[in-house]
């Protein structure tokens, strides 16, 4: 079960998490290319025993952990994009756009023509219906 707490962190860090999965997906994907030919002196000195000296392999375990961090961010983003369709509410829906899209609630309120804490007011019933386990199983 997902609290209150972490689905509003997840909307805090959704804009972010979101553009770090493309960077990271992109920049991922040539994996290890040019990274097994070495050139000049390096390439007629002695390899260091076992793997702590390969750079390839450092450079594999460097990226295997990047690719897990895709991962966490990926769930996390399904967390809310899986409950999206629970907010129906015209100005729920339109507040929960701009925070998907990283915008601060001061500047959603201007844009809307309401106080930044009313749409703090709004992100919490959005964080709630998000929260509610029970509206999950009507849209299954």
């Amino acid at each position: 079960m997902i609290s209150q707490k972490q689905i509003e962190d997840i909307l805090k860090d959704y804009h972010w998490m979101i553009n770090s999965i493309k960077i990271l997906n992109s920049s991922l994907q040539d994996a290890g290319e040019g990274l097994t030919a070495q050139y000049g002196l390096e390439s007629s000195l002695p390899k260091a025993k076992g793997t702590n000296g390969d750079p390839v392999f450092r450079e594999a375990v460097r990226r295997e952990k990047r690719f897990s961090v895709i991962d966490k961010y990926r769930y996390k983003v399904s967390i809310i994009q899986d409950r999206i369709p629970l907010i129906t509410d015209e100005r729920e829906t339109e507040v929960l756009h701009w925070l998907l899209e990283g915008k601060s609630y001061r500047w959603i309120g201007m844009h809307m023509g309401l106080s930044d804490r009313h749409i703090r007011r709004i992100r919490d019933s959005i964080v709630e219906k998000m929260s509610d386990m029970s509206h999950l199983s009507k849209t299954s």
